[in-house]
């Protein structure tokens, strides 16, 4: 569980990694350009590190799954190989996702510059496109139908984990502590994902640019910051071990 929850929050620094240096950048400046190989490098990892979390939420899940569902055979199923066969397919699948989608959107000639949009995203590039881009539709719609089967894998295991948790007590308080956790931040990024699509696509320009602007970042925001708070307060092991080196700090203090 531990070592999902590190890979979920490594995932978290490189994904606003590719959001924060920029956005600060403009802060400072009066003009907001882009180089187009920095453009398509903040696309890159901003994509690449959605994919990446949907992913280790959806193992995380499993991992949840077998720890309530199956607890006398969790070690023997998860297996250190096994669960390096998890990290690996969480990091290398986003990998190939992102490198695909980002050569389809490459080979685009455009015909503007202009992107409405605090950061540089997929479907503002494609809509910049002089030729038809029916590839990229299909795409987008292959890589949501992978993305919603995850989600619907999630939906799945959380349903026999709630059927197991009805029938002990204990197991209620082992879903609390562990898995509440986790389905609070899938529904936190999730919700965050639909936003951002929906305004991607279907956004209005009489909605304020203010709340256009939130947005546009919220799956950037809120996500990275919840995750700590969630896993670090519900989490016993990890609350303790924080608790400790605040402690030494206060004593040496």
């Amino acid at each position: 569980m531990y070592i999902f929850v590190c890979n979920l929050c490594v995932n978290g620094l490189y994904g606003t990694a590719g959001l924060y240096p920029k956005l600060l950048a403009d802060f400072l400046s009066d003009s907001h350009v882009i180089s187009y190989s920095g453009c398509f490098l903040q696309i890159f990892v901003i994509y690449n590190s959605l994919m990446c979390e949907f992913t280790i939420l959806t193992v995380m899940a499993y991992d949840r799954y077998v720890a309530i569902c199956k607890p006398l055979q969790y070690h023997s199923i998860m297996t250190y190989l096994t669960i390096s066969k998890f990290l690996l397919i969480s990091w290398v699948l986003p990998f190939c996702e992102s490198t695909i989608g980002l050569f389809l959107t490459i080979r685009l000639p455009l015909c503007g510059s202009h992107i409405d949009k605090l950061y540089c995203d997929n479907w503002s590039i494609v809509k910049l496109s002089c030729i038809d881009n029916i590839i990229n539709n299909v795409y987008g719609y292959i890589f949501i139908l992978v993305h919603v089967s995850e989600a619907l894998f999630i939906v799945y295991s959380y349903i026999h984990i709630v059927r197991a948790c009805v029938k002990s007590r204990e197991e209620r308080g082992t879903f609390l502590q562990t898995c509440f956790p986790h389905l609070f931040t899938v529904i936190i990024f999730t919700t965050a994902i639909v936003f951002d699509l929906m305004y991607s696509r279907y956004g209005s320009k009489t909605i304020p640019q203010a709340l256009r602007n939130f947005m546009a970042v919220e799956f950037q925001v809120i996500p990275p910051f919840l995750n700590p708070l969630i896993y670090g307060l519900k989490l016993r092991h990890i609350r303790r071990r924080v608790m400790r080196l605040c402690n030494r700090k206060i004593d040496k203090m």
